[in-house]
This record gives C-alpha cells, sequence and structure tokens, in this order.
C-alpha cells in the first residue's frame, strides 16, 4: 500500500498549506466577460493559430482542446468546435468552416474586437478564461514547470474540467444519489467535495482527477492522502478520463482499500535566489 500516514483529525478551512493548494490559487475567478464572448474568443484563437494555439495551450488535439474549454467554462464542447469553425473562413488553414453563411453579428464584435492580439496576448487571454494568472504562478513554480508551462497548464485546466464534469454529472449517479454538492477546492480540505444529506449526519467525501488519455498515472497530495486514510469508505477517488477524445469516469470507493496501489514518491526542489546588502 506504500507509505501510510497516522490517522488524525480530518482539518477543513485551511488555504494554501501545500504545493497543491499554491496550485490551485493560480486559478482564480475568471474576468466578468460573458460566457458566451468567451467561448467565441477561444474558438476564435483556436482558429487563428490552429496547432500553434494547441501547442501553446498544451493540447495534442483539438477534441482535447473542446473538452478541456468545453467543460472548464461550463459549456458543450461542440460550442466551441462550431465558433472555431465560423471563424475558418477567415484564416488559411486546411479547414473549409461555415463558408456558406454570413458570420453572425455577435461573432463579428468578438473579431473585430481581438483579431489583431499576437500569438502571446491571446494565449494569455485564454488562459484568463479559466482562471489562469501566469504571473502569479510564476511565484511558486519550478524551474522545470518554468520550462513546461503549456503542458503545465493543460494539467491543471483539465483538473478544473474534470472538477465541473463531476458538477454536471453527479446528481444522477446511483452512488451519490440523494447527496447535495458543495465545492472545497478552495479550502484545503484534502477532497474536492463534500457530500451531504439530510438522512445522514456524517458526509462523504469526492477527490476528483482528470486524465488525458483512459489510462494514466495520478497523485495524492499528503493531505488527500491522510484524508482518504480517515475517512475510508467515506472517501471516493473520481476520475475523468480521456479529454484528448471522448470523456467518461471511473468511481473508486475507498480508494486506499481497494485494487489501487499507491506508491511513495519524494522530490527535492532546489530554489535559487541571489541576495545583496544595501
Amino acid at each position: 500500500m506504500g507509505f501510510v500516514p497516522t490517522p488524525g483529525p480530518v482539518v477543513c478551512g485551511e488555504r494554501g498549506g501545500t504545493r497543491s493548494g499554491a496550485a490551485r490559487q493560480v486559478f482564480v475567478r475568471s474576468q466578468p466577460t460573458a460566457t458566451r464572448e468567451r467561448l467565441i474568443s477561444v474558438g476564435l484563437y483556436l482558429s487563428k493559430y490552429d496547432s500553434l494555439g494547441l501547442k501553446k495551450l498544451g493540447f495534442e488535439s483539438f477534441a482535447e482542446a473542446f473538452n478541456v474549454f468545453g467543460y472548464a467554462m461550463g459549456s458543450r464542447p461542440a460550442s466551441i468546435k462550431n465558433y472555431r469553425d465560423e471563424f475558418d473562413p477567415f484564416f488559411p488553414n486546411r479547414r473549409k468552416g461555415w463558408r456558406k453563411r454570413p458570420i453572425r453579428d455577435y461573432c463579428l464584435k468578438v473579431f473585430e474586437e481581438y483579431k489583431d492580439l499576437d500569438l502571446e496576448s491571446f494565449t494569455g487571454l485564454v488562459k484568463s478564461f479559466l482562471g489562469y494568472d501566469e504571473n502569479a504562478w510564476s511565484g511558486v513554480q519550478t524551474d522545470e514547470e518554468l520550462y513546461e508551462s503549456e503542458s503545465y497548464f493543460a494539467r491543471l485546466s483539465t483538473g478544473l474540467a474534470a472538477e465541473r464534469y463531476f458538477e454536471s454529472v453527479h446528481p444522477g449517479l446511483p452512488e451519490f444519489e440523494g447527496y447535495t454538492a458543495e465545492n472545497t477546492t478552495q479550502f484545503g480540505c484534502g477532497y474536492d467535495f463534500r457530500l451531504r444529506t439530510e438522512a445522514r449526519a456524517d458526509f462523504l467525501a469526492v477527490e476528483v482527477k482528470g486524465l488525458r488519455d483512459r489510462r494514466g498515472n495520478l497523485a495524492f497530495t499528503p493531505k488527500e492522502y491522510e484524508v482518504a486514510t480517515v475517512l475510508r469508505d467515506r472517501f471516493f477517488l473520481f476520475v475523468v478520463k480521456n479529454f484528448q477524445e471522448s470523456p467518461f469516469h471511473e468511481i473508486f470507493p475507498d480508494p486506499l482499500s481497494g485494487g489501487l496501489r499507491f506508491t511513495r514518491n519524494e522530490r527535492t526542489a532546489v530554489y535559487i535566489s541571489w541576495m545583496t546588502s544595501v
């Protein structure tokens, strides 16, 4: 089973506290831009910058970009694809797009506003739609993550998309029938959602993870592992898989006692600073 910490009280309500907590805080609340305008802007970005835009965002395919942005923004992935196709006639890519009808007025408005943005500025804008603040994250990134900022954004945004996916499907899941979900991702609880029902005094905890492929590796933070150890059969791991094609989920009740094998992994980071006396 790997490292098992000593069970202790489940403390919830702390902010930060862990490396994961710092990572979450760079996903601040998005700008108060209308959701439809943000979706249209993502479509414009993907049409204008095509495969280069995918690379800057860390995605391997358009389907992955549609799925991650669609779920993370509380919309349908097909909506972003449709907006991309609407702008395709304006750019020299291999797709034909919607050439046989005029562009819709509200799409034209977004086109005129953002069409002249350069790649770096537009990439930063699109990332901000998911609440990603690259300036804030630069203060807590390791050197390795700085060099891999595109793939890092893809991993964080996939996690956000997985959380939104869970929120959209949990009311229809037999495992959680009758439970209401509270999002606890900002409170350092060691899980992402607290589920309650009037029939029970205690609660269920759900930790959500997202994977690009049908199979892959995932990690628990020390806090997540500790809480899973304490709660046991009240702790659920909810994994959303295959964002690169068509997402589906798998649920693991009491993951530390089930068929999953967890192995402790330790990494040491070296931070360098330059000091002077004045």
